[in-house]
């Protein structure tokens, strides 16, 4: 059956050390293809970079190998990041093991399945707005969104630099904060990591599965009702059942507002798109990536080989985000979403003034059926209200299976504040021990 849900783009292994005897001894992994790999390609879901083959590892990459673990192929992906279905691929949508006429999420829904179908115990995704949350939800799995900073990004093609972050997926908490604990630290390569020892308030030496303990007495609990509203009932009666197991864990729960998530996922996609048009300029065919055949001058080349080799997401994220960063519309759009990613930021960090960790669904909807959303762009993006919020406030958060819908996932998203994954951990296990 995994041969039919098109997993992997490249099933080539990068052997941990045999010698390793840490967490990760004798685990397989599957690697998100936007995650370079020495001498194995790394393709990020797109005909541009078909055939590119990086020189280096990425730093988690190395980290995993050193921890004893084995990488087992390059999960597919949405291309380069963009989309919530990894229907976006040049090399094919993958299916949902759960149910193989529907979408896995995106857009590391090559990670998520291959997990959720036994095909590796551990994957690693990248989560820009929610991009390892979203297919955890849709495929039954659990899925971390560290704190930015915490995890390095060397290695990681960049879509939108301020707002993604390197997270593992598992078929448990406790396993997905193991993996967390071997790649998460500061790394002389990512000048945006940070020393926890010089972070104010943070644990300077956590053990993030350790943290997996279920212990939820006394924790405060906020349930925003603007993450609810518009949501599936099927899938908000799950959710609010997976609260109620908290309380009966020993957890207070309260009502909180966060009015400022309304505008949210507009201000998402004006950055993202923004950064994107930035990022993706490189692939032009003369450094590396495919190259057109042209008898033209070097823009007529330039524009054929970006005609061939990007999809008609990535092209219409990358106009977007030059149309918004052009003269004129600048301070129209993009100041205006920093702004909103301001009032964004100081939302929860008020709401955590009264609570411990905030409560909602990950994903308002059960999982697309395949084919489902690719004529409606828009749709696709309004998916992502409840966890592009947390991109934008640099948070840590964690999907965990709240339970099933008409025979579907559905995830519970848990938000800590800045670098307290450990309580997102701790509450997330509960959850996952009241099943």
């Amino acid at each position: 059956m995994a041969a039919d849900l098109n997993l992997f783009i490249t099933e080539e292994t990068v052997e941990g050390d045999a010698d390793a005897e840490g967490p990760l001894a004798d685990k397989t992994v599957a690697v998100k293809d936007n995650i370079s790999t020495e001498g194995i390609r790394t393709t990020c879901g797109s005909e541009m970079l078909a055939d590119y083959v990086p020189p280096y590892s990425a730093t988690v990459v190395d980290r995993l190998a050193a921890a004893g673990a084995t990488v087992v192929g390059k999960a597919n992906m949405d291309e380069f990041g963009m989309g919530t279905t990894t229907e976006t691929s040049a090399f094919g949508p993958t299916r949902n093991p759960v149910d193989p006429e529907r979408v896995p999420g995106g857009s590391s829904g090559g990670s998520a399945a291959a997990v959720a179908a036994g095909e590796a115990d551990l994957a690693l995704g990248s989560d820009t707005g929610g991009s390892v949350r979203c297919p955890a939800a849709f495929c039954g799995v659990v899925g971390i969104k560290p704190t930015y900073g915490l995890v390095s990004r060397y290695g990681l093609v960049a879509y939108a630099n301020s707002l993604e972050q390197i997270g593992p997926i598992a078929g448990t908490v406790e396993e997905a904060a193991a993996a967390l604990d071997v790649i998460a630290g500061p790394d002389p390569n990512d000048g945006t990591t940070r020393d926890l020892a010089d972070v104010e308030g943070a644990d300077p030496d956590p053990n993030y599965a350790a943290a997996a303990d279920g212990d939820v007495d006394g924790l405060t609990v906020g349930v925003p009702t603007e993450l609810f509203e518009g949501a599936d009932e099927r899938v908000v009666e799950t959710v609010e059942a997976a609260i109620a197991d908290l309380e009966a864990r020993g957890a207070e729960t309260i009502e909180i507002s966060l009015p400022s998530v309304e505008h949210a996922v507009q201000a998402y996609y004006v950055i993202a798109m923004a950064e994107a048009s930035s990022n993706l300029a490189r692939f032009d065919g003369v450094r590396y990536g495919n190259r057109a055949e042209s008898d033209g001058n070097w823009n007529e080349s330039f524009a054929e080989t970006r005609e061939e080799g990007f999809g008609a997401e990535v092209k219409r994220r990358i106009l977007l985000g030059t149309y918004a960063l052009s003269a004129g519309y600048h301070d129209k759009y993009y100041e205006k979403a920093q702004d909103a990613r301001a009032w964004v930021r100081r939302d929860f960090e008020e709401a955590f003034a009264d609570v411990d960790v905030i409560a909602s669904p990950t994903m308002p909807v059960l999982p697309f059926e395949l084919g489902e959303s690719l004529d409606d762009p828009l749709r696709m993006y309004l998916a992502d209200a409840n966890t592009t919020p947390v991109n934008l406030a640099n948070l840590p958060a964690i999907s965990v299976p709240a339970g099933e819908a008409d025979g579907l996932p559905v995830g519970l998203q848990l938000v800590g504040p800045k670098f307290d994954e450990e309580t997102v951990i701790r509450a997330a296990s509960a959850v996952e021990d009241a099943d």
